[in-house]
């Protein structure tokens, strides 16, 4: 959590509504490193598992919802009120201000593509592919390829394990399988009839090919007991590759995004 304590002085206010916490690693840093952000306007970059020091981190603004660590420490923010994804030159220092953006309504999920050196970003209307250009000091971000999503308002953007081809695409209403090389989105893979649903908020592969996800209460039938707002759940699901559920229920708790931490882009 930030403290004054640990290098947050004049940001712990901006800490309250978590929407991220993705872990990757930083060679020339060494070893693991935790991008998050939060609602209230707070982005960061913290030592992982330690979180005891602040790498990095600014109020960004905009409601920021998702962040990725680049390979080079730089980090890129989707902030959903602001429209926008920016890469921050946190690669410079913990203070560093100088960014790059993009403009993307409804911002909400960001992924870098180590095969193909590119930022991938979604929002209520598009999935984008950027080239993320300039120095590490000075970032450029150029559109690479934009598409139109099948329905509206993208949450999350993440690979499918063993897929490389593959991303898996939340919007609102389903759950898609992006393939980079053609362009289009399925929905006829294997579990889709489990995995595609209406309120899905995080999606990503483990390792082993199951797939987690969390879903909103309010969009289950009966509605689940997560009421305090309209994003929450108690609840993460486990689905195995031939689509059977199991969950895992934190009681009392208050979940937007379940993460696998995988310091691998892939």
């Amino acid at each position: 959590m930030p403290q004054e304590s640990n290098g947050f002085q004049g940001l712990t206010s901006l800490w309250g509504l978590p929407t991220e916490a993705r872990v990757r690693e930083v060679v020339q840093w060494g070893g693991v490193w935790m991008a998050v952000t939060d609602s209230k306007g707070l982005a960061a970059i913290i030592p992982y598992p330690q979180g005891d020091s602040r790498k990095w981190g600014l109020e960004v603004g905009g409601n920021p919802h998702a962040a990725e660590l680049l390979p080079n420490g730089n980090i890129a923010v989707a902030a959903s009120t602001g429209g926008w994804i920016r890469v921050y030159a946190s690669s410079q220092g913990p203070d560093d201000g100088t960014y790059a953006e993009y403009g993307l309504p409804g911002a909400h999920a960001v992924l870098w593509d180590l095969e193909r050196k590119t930022l991938w970003a979604a929002g209520s209307f598009d999935i984008v592919e950027l080239a993320v250009e300039g120095t590490d000091a000075e970032p450029v971000l150029t559109e690479r390829m934009k598409a139109q999503l099948p329905t509206k308002h993208a949450h999350d953007v993440q690979s499918v394990a063993g897929s490389p081809d593959k991303l898996w695409v939340a919007t609102g209403s389903k759950v898609y399988q992006y393939s980079k090389s053609t362009g289009k989105f399925d929905l006829s893979y294997e579990g889709s009839a489990g995995i595609s649903r209406v309120g899905v908020k995080s999606v990503g592969s483990l390792p082993d090919g199951r797939v987690v996800e969390t879903v909103t209460d309010t969009a289950k039938t009966p509605p689940g007991p997560c009421t305090a707002n309209n994003w929450c759940t108690d609840t993460i699901d486990f689905f195995q590759p031939d689509g059977s559920r199991s969950e895992r229920r934190i009681q009392d708790s208050e979940l937007y995004k379940a993460r696998v931490l995988n310091p691998g882009y892939e």
